[in-house]
């Protein structure tokens, strides 16, 4: 397999991405929530990830996808992408501030909320297909057919911008012993290993979390090339990737200390335990970190531990009915 390492940004590109990001907002908060620690029995961080303008980390990436664009004067007309949601709104968001129209496909059944915060950011929604995978492939279709711009889910430019976010905690948190990350299409997982690599942070761990109703990444890395695996989640939606990214599988390697798999009762458990602990809203994905930390509770303690809320938009209805289900 090819070495896409390579492709990992550098301190010197995290650094010049945060001001880029922190042209549209400040660095996001950490904190230490004192019930959150009693729950785990030890030392825990949780990166605020739900307080950036749509709610959720992807905006870092679009915004340092369009601002390499502008640098290589390559802005297109159009962009085409394919999302189950936080990556449009990050691409929404993007474009509408360099003046790109922007036009989104996202699966039947995708979250009425999400695709309300895309339309509402001038995007223009597309619904096709039964997976994101499907999506994805109509995406690239249309780009192709349009002569528009195809924005892939996983790009070394997505990355400069998503790593901004683990080197804030990085550096908030130096004594950070293990960081447990979502795996969607790999730009948080991947973008933590460049933040880590980035500081000289060698003993930190990074543990990736899957669904357990969503396993191309865990089935991939297990086998050491891309595995397709069926995708059943009803509740994280932004970890419901049918087909691994090779590039993206080709960089956690490596650098992955182990994967857990988290059900959607393992899920649903934390986005109580966070609204309960520190009364914010955590969509499935963004509660991942936590209902793998809780699942592995019993090896944490004395362990300083890194948690990310990277996502808060859950439509009403899913939440109600996961904070009145016991």
């Amino acid at each position: 397999m090819t070495d896409h390492a390579l492709h990992l940004p550098t301190l010197a590109d995290i650094e010049a991405a945060s001001q880029v990001v922190y042209r549209s907002f400040q660095a996001t908060p950490q904190y230490a929530w004192p019930m959150l620690q009693q729950r785990l029995g030890t030392e825990v961080w949780l990166k605020h990830e739900n307080h950036t303008p749509v709610g959720a980390f992807k905006i870092r990436g679009g915004l340092t996808y369009f601002d390499q664009l502008a640098q290589r004067g390559a802005l297109p007309a159009e962009v085409v992408s394919a999302t189950r949601g936080n990556h449009g709104q990050s691409m929404g968001w993007a474009a509408r501030e360099h003046g790109v129209r922007c036009t989104i496909v996202v699966p039947h059944g995708n979250s009425t909320e999400k695709n309300a915060a895309m339309r509402a950011l001038g995007v223009h929604l597309i619904e096709h297909g039964a997976d994101f995978q499907e999506a994805r492939e109509h995406a690239m279709q249309l780009a192709t057919e349009r002569g528009a711009h195809m924005v892939p889910s996983f790009h070394p430019d997505l990355l400069r911008g998503v790593a901004t976010y683990w080197w804030e905690l990085l550096r908030a948190v130096p004594h950070l012993d293990v960081v447990y990350v979502p795996i969607g299409q790999g730009s948080g997982a991947c973008s933590a290993i460049a933040a880590k690599l980035a500081l000289g942070r060698t003993g930190l761990k990074i543990v990736g979390v899957v669904s357990a109703h969503a396993t191309t990444y865990a089935d991939s890395l297990a086998a050491g090339r891309v595995v397709e695996a069926p995708v059943t989640t009803q509740l994280a939606d932004g970890m419901a990737c049918r087909v691994a990214d090779p590039e993206a599988l080709a960089v956690l390697l490596p650098h992955l200390t182990r994967v857990v798999q988290v059900t959607d009762a393992e899920v649903a458990q934390a986005m109580r335990a966070l609204y309960t602990d520190t009364h914010n809203v955590a969509e499935g994905a963004g509660a991942a970190s936590l209902a793998a930390a809780l699942q592995e509770r019993e090896r944490l303690p004395g362990q300083c531990v890194g948690l990310t809320l990277c996502g808060g938009n859950v439509d009403a209805g899913v939440l109600a009915r996961v904070l009145t289900v016991h």
